[in-house]
């Protein structure tokens, strides 16, 4: 949903209910949406470094999520490989209410990666892209990011936007992605809301 500021995302996380993603944060927008939002699971996320973020945010927001990075690619991105699962590993891509999907699972079942990717009119965001650490380094991340990118391309997307911690930062900056500025998230400590 589009707001002044931003937009906010239903995310649909336990912790990670919804997100406010602000375009364009500066102290009062900060406080005054932080001061707004008292219930649990609320996150924000911001285009500032962390320490202007915290000093900017109501009491009973604490900083979260770690340090990150807002990146973008033109679409499609260069593919390098053929987008097969490695050895040992499957894998669905499936798409409802917009949203693209992609799960890979070990052959005994157990999750291994995944993410996902909604296209809009300005491109296409990709979002809540992991891989279990117990699966890591077996190149799942790039099978995820090619099928999501590749997904995206098909439906007419021309360029992609995501939000990145350190280590997706430094895979994403190897399949042609870019870093455009700091990402920082905040959400509010359940022990002062009042909530549970």
């Amino acid at each position: 949903m589009p707001n002044a500021w931003g937009f906010t995302i239903d995310v649909g996380l336990a912790g990670h209910v919804m997100r406010h993603v602000l375009h364009s944060a500066d102290e009062a927008t900060v406080r005054k949406v932080t001061e707004q939002t008292d219930a649990p699971g609320i996150w924000l996320k911001a285009l500032v470094p962390p320490e202007t973020l915290e000093s900017w945010l109501a009491p009973g927001w604490h900083l979260a999520g770690g340090l990150g990075y807002l990146m973008s690619a033109p679409l499609p991105v260069p593919r390098a490989r053929a987008l097969d699962e490695p050895a040992g590993y499957r894998s669905a891509t499936w798409t409802r209410a917009g949203v693209t999907r992609v799960l890979v699972r070990a052959s005994d079942g157990a999750f291994a990666a995944r993410g996902q990717v909604a296209v809009t009119a300005l491109g296409a965001v990709v979002d809540q892209v992991e891989t279990d650490p117990a699966h890591q380094r077996r190149g799942l991340g790039r099978l995820v990011m090619r099928r999501l990118t590749a997904a995206a391309a098909e439906q007419g997307a021309t360029a992609a936007v995501l939000g990145a911690t350190p280590d997706g930062r430094a895979l994403y900056e190897t399949m042609g992605w870019r870093s455009l500025a700091p990402l920082t998230g905040a959400t509010r400590d359940p022990d002062r809301s009042g909530h549970p």
